[in-house]
């Protein structure tokens, strides 16, 4: 991951750091967006956080993304894109976690725009999302064998 000391003094960072630096598992700029690297146990809090404290603000979850790295480990990684709308700043919070405990705490009672993006992810990659209100399929039909965006997926479908 590229971690320089210009990303230290961005104010975001500083601010996380100050509230709790072992949360950050590393710092990514690429082309003007950063993102923060979580560890999964300090996700939830985390987000709390950027969304309650009002210098950061970040109250818009706009998406949430997954990737299987399948057969790298960790298999699993998300990636949270947020809006602070008051301070016209975007920022990514990026968690990795490994393929046999595909299991990451809902952030729904933080933004509640990620019901649907937690129920999509699960349905196709099978990530279980704790604490979800309502976590089920929602575009495969509940007897579906398997999650097809995963890379051991057949490519010929349920057998």
């Amino acid at each position: 991951m590229t971690e320089t000391p210009d990303l230290e003094q961005n104010p975001i960072i500083a601010k996380i750091r100050a509230w709790r630096p072992e949360a950050v598992a590393g710092l990514i700029s690429f082309r003007g967006e950063l993102t923060v690297v979580v560890y999964r146990e300090h996700l939830l809090p985390l987000a709390e956080f950027m969304i309650s404290d009002a210098e950061l603000a970040f109250t818009y979850l706009s998406d949430v993304t997954a990737v299987d790295r399948f057969p790298i480990e960790p298999r699993f990684e998300l990636n949270y894109h947020l809006l602070s709308l008051s301070r016209r700043e975007t920022i990514r919070l990026r968690v990795r976690f490994p393929g046999d405990d595909p299991v990451i705490p809902s952030v729904v009672p933080v933004w509640p725009t990620a019901n649907w993006h937690e129920r999509e992810i699960f349905d196709l990659f099978g990530i279980r999302f704790e604490g979800h209100p309502n976590l089920r399929r929602m575009l495969l039909p509940d007897d579906w064998e398997g999650f097809p965006l995963r890379k051991d997926y057949p490519v010929e479908g349920p057998r």
